[in-house]
């Protein structure tokens, strides 16, 4: 019975989730419909890109309001909610631009009345979004602190027990295999990721706040997190690493008079971090857009027709369910391999002498 029941909620949990999206898509629609012919491609980078405010599920137009953060040209700060600026209104002579080069970000004019683009440091909707995220993972994890300050060596419950479970999983069964007694000092660095990517990905499946940020799509989030991973791994790596890479075991002439072998090898220490950024970017960012483009065919085709346009709310309706179920498993995926490929890089700088046996399993 308890097994139905949860069923069932998720099920009208990913309901509720796709329900929003289409109730959002729908008053971007009908704007955009207002305004001229539907533009998909604008509704749907819209959708996914930043934003100076945090939209609503039910009206589009109105959105809760962000703080914006610019200094002008002339060294001068200013700061003021985006509520100020969001329906094309200026405050301090800034606004936000709906076209040209600088759409929808902040703008201002200079003395000769030219349109110039300030130093912008406003809390954005994606800035807000990764505070969140990292708020919560601070409190998943005093959570699991505080039980067993309290009643130590106890078995949590509930949701305590559903984080320790995670945590022993990618723990026990990811990093202390792979990276042996070195596991403990890289552990904390490890499970952070995991669960900061993990939640973000969770807060970017929800339509209402505070989810709804497209944090993990992203390429400057990405790239921040495949940027950690590569300093952890290149700081902290011995003699050996360097030495692999500056001087490889490998015959003469493949490294010298022409340094072939260090050439590749230093050229992979860059292409590791690009292929954590690209696949969790190109991975979450191609599933929020299919859940959207099956959504937005329900008011493409609803132009042909009553009949048509009921025939396609069911059918993108339903793959709309499959595909946010599906998103689902992808962001445990995603955060998991991106902290697995993690463990196996660092590892991969603390290779151990020529000769030497291979660190053992602690127990």
């Amino acid at each position: 019975m308890k097994k139905v029941i949860t069923s069932v909620v998720a099920f009208a949990v990913v309901a509720l989730m796709a329900f929003g999206y289409m109730t959002a898509l729908e008053h971007a629609a009908h704007k955009s419909e207002g305004e001229g012919k539907l533009d998909p491609k604008e509704l749907i980078f819209e959708h996914l890109g930043d934003a100076y405010g945090w939209e609503l599920p039910f009206s589009h137009s109105n959105r809760i309001p962000l703080p914006i953060i610019v200094i002008d040209d002339q060294n001068t700060p200013h700061c003021f909610l985006s509520s100020a600026v969001q329906h094309g209104e200026s405050c301090d002579g800034f606004y936000i631009a709906h076209e040209g080069e600088y759409k929808g970000k902040v703008v201002g004019k200079n003395a000769e009345g030219k349109e110039y683009r300030p130093i912008d440091l406003s809390i954005t909707k994606n800035v807000a979004g990764i505070l969140i995220a990292a708020f919560l993972v601070v409190v998943m994890v005093m959570k699991v602190r505080s039980w067993y300050k309290k009643n130590g060596m106890k078995a949590p419950r509930k949701f305590t027990a559903a984080l320790e479970m995670v945590v022993d999983f990618v723990y026990v069964g990811t990093i202390r295999p792979i990276m042996g007694k070195e596991a403990p000092k890289y552990a904390p660095y490890l499970l952070t990721v995991f669960f900061f990517i993990l939640t973000m990905n969770l807060l970017g499946l929800i339509v209402i706040f505070p989810g709804g940020a497209n944090l993990t799509g992203n390429l400057s989030v990405t790239l921040v997190l495949a940027v950690l991973t590569f300093l952890v791994t290149n700081l902290t790596g011995n003699k050996e690493y360097w030495k692999e890479l500056f001087w490889p075991d490998v015959p003469m002439g493949l490294k010298f008079p022409i340094p072939l072998m260090p050439v590749i090898e230093i050229f992979g220490v860059f292409t590791k971090p690009i292929a954590l950024m690209i696949r969790l970017f190109a991975n979450m960012m191609g599933g929020h857009m299919v859940v959207i483009v099956f959504t937005l065919l329900i008011f493409i085709f609803g132009a042909y027709g009553v009949a048509i346009g009921a025939a396609t709310s069911v059918f993108s309706l339903a793959f709309s369910l499959f595909m946010l179920l599906l998103d689902t498993l992808v962001s445990f995926i995603q955060a998991y391999v991106f902290t697995i490929l993690s463990t196996m890089f660092i590892f991969m700088a603390h290779p151990v002498h020529h000769g030497a046996e291979h660190n053992e399993i602690s127990e």
